[in-house]
């Protein structure tokens, strides 16, 4: 198992939803050292902390631990409305449209 690797899919989670290191270690319950250690592949995790780690970041299990399947390195947007609530994805549909419709402004 790749340690780096998964430290750097967690870090790049965790910049994608703006947290701090301090706040995900909070979110996570453990101490900011140790979310740094994880991120940095210096020490792995426990099956609880991974747990976590999954559901506060929105993704999968299987590509904390092993990244990409084949299909070359996932979208985190897709990823993390993969794990939304369907009755949400509407709203969110509205939102980004509204966001895409704001660009094209001249």
């Amino acid at each position: 198992m790749d340690l780096v690797a998964i430290g750097q899919r967690i870090r790049k989670q965790r910049e994608t939803f703006g947290y701090t290191r301090d706040r995900l270690a909070e979110l996570l319950d453990i101490t900011p050292r140790f979310c740094a250690d994880i991120e940095l592949g210096v020490k792995g995790m426990s099956i609880a902390t991974l747990i976590k780690v999954s559901q506060t970041l929105r993704l999968p299990t299987d590509y904390i631990l092993f990244g990409a399947s084949g299909r070359g390195e996932p979208d985190t947007l897709a990823l993390t409305l993969q794990s939304c609530d369907p009755r949400l994805l509407p709203h969110i549909e509205r939102v980004v449209q509204t966001f895409l419709a704001a660009l094209n402004v001249n």
